[in-house]
């Protein structure tokens, strides 16, 4: 049994690992935490989130000494800011834990990026260097002797996950690059309130466009250029990725097809689609990452779903944990 702390527990992907973690057969609950400074402090989990109520009644404990919640701890999870896995995540990981941190302060081995995208320097080259990108269908064998995953982004996930087969098997016309066109659900901005994400003020529009902090990590994976233009949609979760390419000439339907099936056949939790494409609904509260794609000579759309919480944060976090650990890969998610 996995003894398995859980920080930031009170925001919503740290909500949804917790009702996956509790009811894994191989992880225990040690505690729940949240910053000292957290107004959630010292509540119960289920009246944060009501849902939880009879499941999970656990207190959100104020961590401002991690020393206090590491005795006999083997896994943490950081649903945590950047900047605070930043700091974080070298403690947990001296203290002989297995991280894995939902935030985006480990997904890029360049600490130039840092600085332009997320406003800090990168002070643990050492664990940049050292950390394994979570991208769970494509890293499965580095995972297994990783101490330090950084789960992937929500937009990264879908993006990649539609772009990758077609990348490395060289069909796309990449002097046209590949455009990204996707909106998520407010949730992904967080619990923290704000007029930007009020539900009454959301309506949908783009916004990051050309400096966007998951642009470049779509491109440093994918090792390839693409636009990518992110939407604020006026629903709750989920994203959707329509993703417009150019073939090589002479590319067909059926090796697309092919080729996906070939990346994505063993992999549980990617859906292929033989007809039309995947919408919201389809993935809304579902740990899948769903793709189809269209075909009209050499122009090709693929369009990506999956919830913005789970296959773009926890369920990724778990689904990564399980193939560290060598648990079945849907283990608690399905």
């Amino acid at each position: 049994m996995l003894n398995t702390l859980i920080v930031g527990a009170s925001g919503y992907a740290g909500a949804e690992l917790v009702s996956y973690v509790n009811r894994h057969p191989h992880m225990n609950i040690t505690a729940l935490t949240v910053s000292a400074q957290s107004n959630d402090a010292g509540k119960l989990i289920s009246e944060v989130h009501p849902e939880l109520k009879g499941v999970v009644d656990l207190p959100l404990q104020p961590m401002s000494d991690i020393s206090a919640f590491t005795t006999g701890v083997d896994v943490v999870f950081l649903a945590t800011a950047h900047e605070v896995s930043h700091d974080l995540a070298p403690q947990f990981l001296a203290a002989g834990c297995v991280v894995f941190d939902l935030s985006g302060a480990f997904r890029v081995n360049d600490a130039a990026f840092y600085e332009k995208f997320y406003g800090f320097t990168h002070q643990h080259p050492q664990w940049l260097e050292a950390a394994v990108y979570g991208l769970a269908e494509w890293n499965h064998d580095k995972l297994r002797e990783a101490q330090l995953i950084a789960v992937p982004g929500c937009y990264p996930t879908a993006a990649q996950l539609a772009l990758k087969p077609l990348i490395d098997a060289g069909v796309l016309n990449l002097n046209q690059w590949p455009v990204i066109n996707a909106i998520s659900g407010v949730s992904g901005a967080g619990r923290k309130a704000a007029i930007s994400n009020s539900f009454c003020e959301v309506s949908l529009q783009p916004y990051g466009i050309f400096n966007h902090r998951h642009h470049p990590e779509i491109t440093s994976h994918l090792g390839a250029e693409v636009i990518f233009t992110p939407h604020l949609g006026n629903f709750k979760r989920g994203i959707l990725e329509t993703i417009t390419c150019r073939l090589n000439p002479g590319v067909t339907q059926a090796q697309i097809a092919a080729l996906y099936q070939q990346a994505y056949a063993d992999k549980p939790l990617v859906r292929l689609y033989d007809k039309g494409v995947p919408a919201l609904k389809n993935v809304e509260r579902l740990p899948f990452c769903d793709i189809g794609f269209v075909v009209d000579g050499e122009h090709l759309i693929v369009v990506a779903a999956e919830d913005n919480l789970l296959k773009g944060a926890a369920a990724q976090a778990v689904q990564c944990a399980n193939i560290r650990f060598g648990f079945a890969e849907t283990q608690s998610l399905i």
